[in-house]
């Protein structure tokens, strides 16, 4: 069975991308996947600077996020966009998740991984400039990115009043993501 991490670049209370994360969580275990929904929030790391892992390693908490990574066959990513990129939360935890320790292989968290992209934001655009280069960030990591890919304009008036996402149209473009990238972690898998 595949396995399917799923977590936003975003921590904030009440996230438009966790809640598009989780749908698209659901429609990935809908497709036959065991899905782990996490928020970043709960792996808090410093900021990435190589003295500090030369001199304290690699953080317990960005450890855990990285060991997540490494358990999993494919992941479900949703990032807000800032200033047309993402997040220094997401950078910084790919980024920690990144470095080798030990005798593991080199990118072990990323590679070989499918990547199924996704944004959300309040405004006409839905977040879709960040896509492009976290899909380069990703393809760079050597993973796998899934060639579908979804922007959630006016992500907030697409959630009820518990914060999930109820548009229909939505769900179903979440779900071919899903769907694709389940797909496509069995293959490499196989």
């Amino acid at each position: 069975m595949v396995k399917v991490l799923a977590f936003s670049g975003s921590t904030r209370r009440g996230s438009l991308n966790q809640a598009i994360v989780e749908c698209a969580a659901q429609a990935a275990r809908n497709a036959g996947a065991e899905v782990t929904v996490i928020n970043l929030a709960d792996y808090a790391m410093p900021i990435y600077n190589q003295d500090e892992e030369d001199d304290y390693g690699v953080p317990e908490r960005a450890q855990a996020f990285k060991q997540l990574l490494i358990e999993h066959d494919a992941f479900l990513i949703a990032s807000p966009e800032y200033n047309s990129s993402y997040p220094a939360v997401l950078k910084n935890a790919i980024d920690w998740a990144s470095r080798k320790v030990g005798d593991e292989a080199v990118l072990a968290a990323y590679k070989d991984k499918v990547v199924g992209l996704m944004a959300a934001s309040g405004g006409a655009l839905g977040g879709m400039r960040v896509l492009m280069v976290l899909r380069m960030l990703m393809q760079n990591l050597m993973c796998v990115v899934a060639p579908q890919q979804v922007s959630v304009a006016r992500a907030g008036e697409k959630l009820d009043a518990a914060g999930k996402l109820c548009d229909e149209p939505t769900q179903k473009q979440l779900a071919v993501l899903a769907q694709q990238v389940v797909s496509m972690a069995e293959k490499l898998k196989a």
